[in-house]
Parts: C-alpha cells; structure tokens; sequence
C-alpha cells in the first residue's frame, strides 16, 4: 500500500493526521534558496523550527518521522546530529546537483537512519542511477515542483507526462530502491484528479505520495481543518482509489495514462 506524507508542524494536527491515515508526518526545515527558487509560485514556503522536530516526535507515538533538513551547506552536519537527536526516523535532503553532495550528506548520517534523497534538480535527474546506489540511501523521492523549473517546463507534471518518470521508475527498480514522487490533492477533484494520479503511481511502482496543501484546504488549525474536512473518509477514498488501480489491468492502466497525457499537455498549453 502506498505511503501518504503530510507536512505538518503543529503537534495536535500531526496526532491527528497520524491516527487518521497518514503513514509518515513530515517536518520541514527546508528554507536555504527556497524562495529565490518559488518565490513567484504559490507553493509551500516552509516556516517549520527545529524544535518542532521534537514536539511532533512526541506527538505521533511509532508513526514514521521524516526531516527534510538545508541542501549540503557548511552546517549540515550541525543540522542532522540535532535531528537525529529530537527523533528524526529519516532524514531528507534536497537541492543537491552532485552525487558527491548526497555522499557527503551520507557520510554525516553514518547509517543511523534511512537517507532519501530529493531528486529536484536537472543535474539530479540525470544522474539518478547513480543516487540510488550511495550508501545510506534507504529510498528515493522526486519533487517535482523544483525539477519542472529545473527543466524549463510550464507545468509540474509534465515529468510524469512526457516519459521521464517512466525512465526514472525503471532505473529506481532496477537498483531496488523504493521511490515516491510528488503529492495528491481529493479524489474528484482538480483538473488532473487525484485518482489519476495515483493511477500512474501504481502503473509505476510507486510507493510513496505527499497529501498537498489543497488536500486540507492549507488549514492552519486542527479545529479548522476538522471543520472543512472529513480527514479520515477523504483519506479512505484516496486509499480506495489505489487499491482499485492495483487491481486494474494493463489495459486500464495504459488508458488512465494517456488521460493524464492529453490533461497535462493541456494544462501545459494554457499555461504558455
């Protein structure tokens, strides 16, 4: 079954959430170049603290911890003993460009957690063989808000459009390495339903997905989010979504496909 991620902060959500359906919370200390990069998108723009590591740690009980800490920068080291120590189950790192970062971000973890990279750049991309076989990475996540702006693309899933995230499954099973990439928001909802997408996650060996800020409505509070949404039911019919996919046939599956094709080439063509 797939691994819904949610990024959340705040400790009574992430109990909540964690008690709800959601397999691994997400804290996000990300903020090195992160507005340079999206400042003129509407996307997440992390105001998460260190100390949040540890006030959601003690919050989701067993519920896997993931702490996506700077890109490699002088201070990494500093950042992962510290989450290591507030409880990080797994340990991110984005923006690299080199496998030599990755490696040197692994060096500092010696293996005391799982690393994932997040494979968001062009350079990245490209060398994703490779990533997949650094030691101490446990699995690999492609993000791919920053790898379309890498490439030059309108839309953000243009990578899973035009074949890149086929050639990037195929090289990620090849090395056994588990992957995930990008995030849903409702069934039935949008332009490219969630549904649709969690077609191509399973038509691609997928195991992991983010729930987007669209998802709850970006609700700043528990007692905001309990208002706009039932979390549990729209959860389950993401789960149901899947589980219907993994009992598709090729066929089916070869036609959920070129929906998604002909949405996001349209999508795509507005955007120009």
């Amino acid at each position: 079954m797939i691994q819904l991620m949610m990024i959340v902060n705040q400790p009574d959500v992430a109990r909540y959430v964690a008690l709800h359906g959601v397999n691994r919370v997400f804290v996000d200390l990300e903020h090195m170049g992160k507005a340079a990069r999206q400042g003129h998108l509407d996307t997440w723009m992390s105001r998460h603290a260190p100390e949040d590591i540890s006030r959601v740690r003690e919050a989701i009980g067993d519920t896997e911890l993931l702490v996506r800490l700077n890109p490699w920068h002088d201070g990494s080291t500093d950042e992962v003993e510290d989450a290591l120590a507030r409880g990080a189950d797994l340990l991110m790192l984005p923006m690299f460009r080199e496998t030599t970062e990755l490696e040197a971000f692994c060096r500092s973890v010696r293996g005391r957690v799982p690393v994932v990279p997040l494979v968001e750049t062009a350079e990245a991309f490209d060398c994703l063989s490779e990533v997949s076989r650094v030691d101490g990475v446990g699995e690999v996540f492609i993000g791919l808000n920053d790898l379309h702006l890498s490439l030059g693309l309108r839309f953000m899933f243009e990578p899973l459009a035009n074949g890149m995230l086929d050639r990037a499954a195929e090289q990620l099973k090849a090395a056994g390495k588990p992957f995930g990439f990008g995030g849903v928001a409702r069934v039935g909802e949008g332009l490219l339903p969630a549904e649709r997408i969690l077609g191509e996650h399973v038509r691609l060996g997928s195991t992991s997905v983010i729930l987007s800020r669209t998802f709850h409505r970006q609700a700043a509070t528990l007692d905001v989010m309990k208002g706009e949404m039932d979390f549990a039911r729209e959860v389950m019919r993401l789960r149901s979504a899947y589980a219907a996919y993994l009992g598709a046939g090729e066929a089916e599956l070869a036609a959920n496909q070129g929906e998604v094709r002909r949405i996001v080439a349209t999508l795509a063509e507005r955007s120009r």
